[in-house]
Formats: structure tokens, C-alpha cells, sequence
């Protein structure tokens, strides 16, 4: 049996991004996939002539390279050169605000430009927007801070009051606290969407993190969707000396008394000195993947107290048109269609088939006319679902009837709130529905955001429960991902990957590993 230093269970976002962590520290690693290309969702597949990106919209935190985030940090360090395209708008979005008017609304980048157009939508609102700014940058610096070595607990409560003030509540008890007026709240909970979670129960340090990293830094996503990012990030680790073997599927990991060892694979059994780490919902590994008897305590009463409250189960269309976006009259990158601005109804009405109206539309030749072949043009429609039930109850013979029904809905919702008209265009289209998602990712009712991460199950919850030890964990086993402490997203999952990496370091020093 060959040993390695880590071993990274599957090549999702995390997984490449904890592969990187540790061969950038000069460890041996080895990378198993199940699949025959990496990178999860992070991927693309081809239809005709048209390439398209199965979920990426945009990441968050990339920023330019005179003024990088979080995300764009991560891939320098790890020698990833992506090349990024800016979407220069936050969103635009169509719908009604609570008191019933119409809402059409266009939100920039840059926080300055953001503040100073939602003075111009809802007046008098510019105070209490930048005392919002002012929270949101301070959770980003604490969430840094804890995610750093040697942390004091004294400093945290000096520094970081306002971020630890706010860390227990969902975001609609946040914005109320900060006074905001209702017509800037309903254009602020657009994002809620962005994760799965309606604002009553988002937790606001998630929703915080990532609003304020969109506006901060803008939104970028690659030039050759997110398989170029996959790919490079692939090449790179074997730049490094780290191993890849696809067609790899874990089958079992194995133990000596309560420690993790090694991994079975349909391949062969693979061992590692120190631990490791597995993009894999953590359902599937405590429920199929280890022994009963070595399942920890805590990890059942988390899961009990989630009560199956998966994130959203995405449904995806994606169209290839025989006509320019600009001919075809595509002017904004994204354009949301919320039905109204009360979250918590839109998120009920996502439970089910009949009621679900939500969409949003995206265009990637708006800011990269160079997409797809010469004269044509890119888009896609997504929507989720909130519940599994209509899905567990389809009928076989009615699968291609919901897809056909739900692509009609998406071209005529544009098409009504718009003036848009694509269908005459259309020269492919393909539709994924939770069914795909959940067999290609392997992901619970095709969840692919994992646990929703509400108000007590969020950022700082799972941040505290990485640093209580391993009596709370499977020694030798780190799971990684949407599940992790950083939530869902394609920029979480990154940054998860390298800090359970970072962990998993630091904690075989600790023993002398």
C-alpha cells in the first residue's frame, strides 16, 4: 500500500484548494476523484457547438490584482493564474417591493457606487447604509482574525464587538437593528437566494461575508468557465509533486482503533501518515463510510438538530442562441426575478413545483463577447428547490414534461418582465434538475450548498466547533466543503479547503506527526 503525507478525498472546490494548502507546505499528497475530470460543479460540458458552465454565475472576494480579496489571495498563493473577466454590476432585479410597487433596480460595484445608487432608489437611506458597510467590514476582518494563528480571545471582544454582537442573529433581525429603511431592505435581501436561506433564518455573518466581498471587490468569473479554473488548479498540485489518480472512488476509510489511516478505493487501498480530508457530505461518510461505533456523539445530535434542512436543490437551463446578446437586446449579466421581496414567502413557494416562479438569468457574453462562437450568444435560467417532496413523488414518464414545462416559464417570465425573446433563437438546450446534480456530485437530493447555514448553524458556530478539538471529531478525518465552516459558494468552499488544511497541519504537529 502506498503512503502519503494527506490524502484529499474528491476534487471539488475544497478538495483542490486543500490539495494545493498542502503541497504548497511541502507535503506529500495524493488527490483521488471518482470522476474522469476535477473541479465538481467547478466544471463545463458541451453541447454542439456551445460550452457551458454548469453553475458558476460569479465568485465573490476575487477582486482586481492591484486590489485582490480573499479568493484572488488564495489562488496567488497557491500560483493559480486565472484568467478573470468582471461582471461590473452587482445585479439588476425585477420584482415588487413590499409595499406592492414595481421594483426595478440596478445595484453597482464598489461600495461608494452602491451606497450612492440606493440613496437614489430609497432616499434617506444613506446613513444607515454605511453603518451596514462599516458591520460587514468588521465581521470580514474578525473572520480573518479567527481564522489566523494565535488567536486571543481578549482581542476578539476589543476589535471585533460588532461582528460578535451580530453573530447569533439571521439577517432580517441585523438590518432591523440597523435601522434600515424597508424599500432598502427588500433591494438588500435579493442576495438571500445567492444561499438557499430565506433572511429570517440566514445567518448574518454568511449573508455579511459574502454581500459585502460582491461590493467590495466586484464579481468576477473565468474567461473558459470554471473548468479553466479546475484545470489549472489540477496542474498546478502536479507542478508541485502532488499525485491525481481519476476514476478513483472511495469506498471505505479504514481505522486502527479510533484513528483514520487509509482509504479504500475501487483502485486499491491508499494510506496516510497524517489524515485525511474528504469533499464528501458528511452524511454520506458517517452514514456509509465509517464504522457505527466510531461515529461521534456530536456529530448525531448535529445532525438531528439540522432535521434534513439541506440547502437548495438547483434546477439549471441552458440555452445556446444563434443570435448575439446584443441583437437579441441582452444588456444586464444577471437579472434576478423574485416575486416579491418577503423572503420567507419566496422561500415557501419554492417548495414546491406549482408555486416555484423564481428564476434568475444570466449572460456571460454581456462581459465576455468572446463565450461562444461568433454570433451567438451564452445564457442560462436557474431557479431551486426548497423542499425534495415533488421531486421524491415525480413520475418517470412525467421527468420531461416538468423540464419542457419549467423551460417554457423561464423564457416567458423573461419575455414578460423584459421584452426579451430568446425562444426563436434557441439552437441547444440542456436542463439539469436536482436529480442531475445529485447523481453527477453525489450530493443528498442534489443540494449542492449543503446545510443551510442558518443563524445557529453558521459561520461562527462552525468556526468554534473547528477550534474545540478532536474529542469532538474523527481523529484523522477532516470533512471539507460546502458543509464546512465557511458555508456554500464556490469562494467558501476555497477558502474551506484551506483552512481545514491548515488545521489538519496543525494538528498533526501537535502530535508529533
Amino acid at each position: 500500500m502506498k503512503k502519503y503525507d494527506y490524502i484529499v478525498v474528491g476534487s471539488g472546490c475544497a478538495g483542490l484548494s486543500a490539495a494545493l494548502e498542502l503541497a504548497v507546505s511541502k507535503k506529500k499528497v495524493l488527490l483521488i476523484e471518482q470522476h474522469n475530470i476535477p473541479g465538481g460543479c467547478a466544471t463545463g460540458f458541451v453541447r454542439g457547438r456551445f460550452e457551458f458552465d454548469p453553475s458558476l454565475h460569479e465568485l465573490c472576494g476575487v477582486g482586481s490584482a492591484e486590489n485582490p480579496g480573499g479568493t484572488r489571495e488564495i489562488f496567488n498563493r497557491y500560483g493559480v493564474d486565472v484568467d478573470w473577466i468582471e461582471a461590473t454590476d452587482c445585479f439588476r432585479v425585477i420584482s415588487k417591493y413590499s409595499d406592492g410597487t414595481a421594483m426595478d433596480v440596478t445595484m453597482p460595484s464598489g461600495k461608494d457606487a452602491f451606497v450612492d445608487k440606493m440613496e437614489y432608489y430609497v432616499p434617506g437611506s444613506k446613513d444607515a447604509m454605511l453603518r451596514f458597510f462599516d458591520l460587514m467590514q468588521n465581521i470580514d476582518d474578525g473572520l480573518a482574525y479567527l481564522s489566523s494563528d494565535n488567536i486571543n480571545p481578549a482581542n476578539i471582544f476589543k476589535e471585533y464587538m460588532p461582528m460578535v454582537r451580530s453573530g447569533g442573529y439571521n439577517t432580517t433581525d441585523v438590518l432591523n437593528a440597523l435601522c434600515l429603511p424597508e424599500k432598502a431592505k427588500d433591494i438588500l435581501s435579493v442576495y438571500w437566494s445567492y444561499l438557499g436561506v430565506d433572511m429570517d433564518n440566514l445567518s448574518f455573518l454568511h449573508y455579511a461575508s459574502m454581500v459585502n466581498s460582491y461590493v467590495k471587490f466586484s464579481a468576477y468569473f473565468p474567461k473558459h468557465t470554471s473548468h479553466e479554473i479546475s484545470v489549472k488548479m489540477a496542474e498546478r498540485l502536479r507542478e508541485l509533486g502532488g499525485e491525481i489518480m481519476m476514476g478513483c472512488r472511495a469506498e471505505e476509510f479504514l481505522f486502527s482503533g479510533d484513528r483514520c489511516y487509509a482509504v479504500r478505493t475501487n483502485l486499491g487501498t491508499f494510506v496516510a501518515e497524517n489524515a485525511i480530508l474528504a469533499n464528501i457530505n458528511p452524511d454520506i461518510i458517517f452514514g456509509r463510510m465509517i464504522p457505527p461505533e466510531l461515529v461521534p456523539a456530536r456529530e448525531k445530535k448535529l445532525c438531528d438538530a439540522r432535521k434534513r434542512k439541506l440547502g437548495a436543490r438547483m434546477f439549471t437551463a441552458y440555452f445556446g442562441l444563434n443570435k448575439t446578446a446584443e441583437e437579441l437586446g441582452i444588456k444586464d449579466y444577471s437579472i434576478f426575478f423574485p416575486q416579491g421581496s418577503d423572503s420567507v414567502a419566496e422561500y415557501n413557494s419554492l417548495k414546491r413545483i406549482s408555486t416555484n416562479n423564481y428564476s434568475i438569468f444570466l449572460c456571460y457574453n454581456v462581459h465576455n463577447p468572446d463565450f461562444s462562437p461568433e454570433g451567438t450568444s451564452v445564457c442560462s435560467f436557474t431557479t431551486m428547490f426548497t423542499s425534495s417532496t415533488d421531486f421524491d413523488n415525480l413520475r418517470q414518464e412525467d421527468y420531461y414534461k416538468l423540464k419542457t414545462a419549467m423551460a417554457k416559464k423561464f423564457i416567458n417570465t423573461l419575455k414578460e418582465k423584459t421584452g426579451i425573446d430568446i425562444s426563436d433563437a434557441i439552437e441547444e438546450i440542456t436542463i439539469a434538475s436536482p436529480y442531475t446534480f445529485a447523481r453527477y456530485l453525489n450530493a443528498p437530493e442534489g443540494a449542492v450548498y449543503g446545510y443551510e447555514t442558518r443563524e445557529w448553524d453558521g459561520i461562527i458556530a462552525r468556526t468554534i466547533e473547528m477550534t474545540m478539538g478532536l474529542d469532538y471529531k474523527v481523529k484523522g478525518l477532516y470533512p471539507i466543503g460546502t458543509n464546512g465552516v465557511r458555508g456554500d459558494g464556490y469562494s467558501s468552499a476555497y477558502a474551506d479547503g484551506q483552512i481545514i488544511a491548515q488545521k489538519a497541519m496543525a494538528d498533526s504537529e501537535k502530535e508529533g506527526k
